[in-house]
């Protein structure tokens, strides 16, 4: 069993927890309020379930998913995430989070810059490109003919393949798209955002086999 820290519980949070929990982890439960804001939610989700502070959750997660905006990266609790595992899920939007130059130039992505104020940490890039209703609907078990791909990117190899590994728990298969670098072929605007799992108007989603979803990746442009 995994321990899985959330820094973050909104829809990609929530959805992510609710996945790892059918799957078996334990999940400690936080937000930019207070634990007592998600004690409906911890108690939804049954025993394995904790609702903490983002420091405990980062402390005590084998792995942290930060689920939050880019603009609030910097109010990250730094060194509870030194030396841990981080699944950035993160989408830069200007219109939410203001002009960041380096953003908007292309000389980082949203999850180098994260890594930058984490340098203590191993980040991986996951969950960005999926609609939180897709997520939730198409989980498969290892081996399904209709499993789903999700990618990744990260700098560190142990990091990513224990993302997989995870991934693979709560009903994925992975496609690693190389460093953080190259986060960029599934961030918004992309033929790898959102568009493989089907339209947001349906929620139930529309399963993405590998050969889809790489299709996608490879078509991206800058």
């Amino acid at each position: 069993m995994t321990t899985v820290g959330f820094i973050g519980s909104g829809y990609i949070g929530s959805t992510v927890a609710r996945l790892s929990v059918a799957a078996g982890h334990r999940v400690v439960l936080s937000n930019s309020r207070a634990p007592e804001t998600l004690t409906e939610l911890a108690a939804e989700l049954g025993p394995r379930a904790e609702a903490a502070t983002a420091a405990h959750a980062a402390a005590t997660g084998d792995v942290v998913v930060v689920a939050i905006p880019v603009r609030a990266y910097r109010d990250l609790p730094a060194g509870e995430l030194a030396g841990q595992l981080v699944i950035d899920t993160g989408n830069y939007y200007p219109e939410r989070d203001g002009q960041l130059a380096e953003l908007d130039s292309g000389l980082l992505t949203s999850s180098e810059l994260l890594q930058q104020e984490l340098p203590g940490a191993s980040v991986v890039k996951a969950f960005n490109n999926i609609f939180f209703r897709h997520l939730a609907a198409l989980s498969r078990p290892s081996g399904a003919a209709d499993r789903s791909y999700l990618p990744i990117a990260g700098d560190g190899a142990a990091a990513k393949s224990t993302v997989s590994t995870f991934l693979d728990s709560i009903g994925y298969g992975t496609i690693d798209v190389g460093a953080l670098a190259a986060g960029w072929r599934y961030q918004p605007g992309t033929p790898a955002y959102g568009a493989p799992y089907g339209p947001f108007s349906n929620e139930h989603g529309e399963p993405a086999g590998e050969e889809k979803v790489r299709a996608a990746l490879a078509a991206a442009a800058r």
